[in-house]
């Protein structure tokens, strides 16, 4: 059961501290599998307010290059930890930062290719996920994207081999992420943002809003003092064993929205300023 307090406990004063939002993507930022213009007008609204706005995902490389062009974002760190990227507008050119060697990714290439193969063979109904070919560091299985949703027993399965092979293995809402390596979203979330804007997270955690939905945001939600789960975090509540601090009322977009109006409205000091429709 998750202990978490409702979002509207998350006070004004405190709330008036934050300057860094960082947030998961499918199914905190997205609704049905889609960006609403709401979740995309949000994080454009934070990042006017001054707010440092950077995604944490598991979606891959490609995605998160064009993410860091072209999204109001500040950077983003993706394939759960293994890279952040970050795009210098004055310079126009991509700042590029990975977890290991482009000798070590290429090496555990080799090594995540027979867990594939053993994960389609002994997990009827998993499948690859469509996203693959633009990842650089991890195997992606899809087990309810593009796939009838598989039992809680696949899953489980699906992690067993990862971790059969050595490897680290998360469960996200879509995908299970595995790869070879000790870092995760929070270790590359640190490098992200002592590198790019001198913020140590360890001093400065009171500063920062982490906001998520699933198990692979553990690490975020047990470090992060201010951390949020969107109301759907509450499917996993018998598998977190570090909840979110707080639980917002809307799923998905809706709840992100509901926490950038929360933030907006402290940090302009007037609850009604800008608010964003859910």
């Amino acid at each position: 059961m998750i202990s978490s307090k409702p979002l509207s406990e998350f006070s004004e004063d405190k709330r008036s501290k934050v300057r860094v939002v960082l947030t998961d993507i499918d199914d905190t930022l997205t609704q049905d599998g889609r960006l609403p213009a709401s979740a995309y007008s949000a994080l454009e609204a934070l990042q006017r307010a001054g707010l440092v706005v950077a995604p944490i995902t598991g979606r891959p490389a490609g995605w998160c290059d064009l993410i860091a062009r072209q999204w109001p974002v500040n950077g983003v760190v993706g394939e759960n930890g293994a890279f952040y990227f970050r795009y210098d507008d004055r310079q126009k050119r991509m700042l590029r930062y990975y977890a290991k060697s482009d000798e070590e990714r290429a090496a555990d290439k080799q090594r995540l290719e027979a867990i594939r193969e053993r994960v389609l063979r002994e997990v009827p109904g998993a499948a690859v996920a469509a996203d693959q070919a633009y990842r650089e560091a991890d195997l992606a299985i899809d087990f309810c994207e593009d796939v009838p949703a598989l039992p809680r027993s696949a899953v489980e399965r699906i992690v067993e081999i990862f971790q059969d092979a050595g490897a680290t293995a998360k469960i996200s809402s879509i995908h299970v992420n595995g790869w070879f390596g000790g870092y995760d979203k929070l270790s590359t979330t640190r490098v992200f943002l002592k590198d790019c804007f001198d913020i140590d997270i360890d001093e400065q955690n009171e500063e920062i809003v982490f906001v998520g939905d699933s198990p692979n945001d553990q690490p975020m939600f047990g470090f992060f003092k201010n951390s949020v789960g969107v109301a759907n975090v509450l499917d996993f509540a018998d598998s977190l064993t570090s909840p979110p601090g707080f639980v917002a009322k809307g799923k998905g977009a809706a709840g992100f929205v509901e926490l950038a109006n929360l933030l907006i409205s402290a940090r302009n000091g007037c609850a009604k300023t800008g608010r964003i429709k859910a």
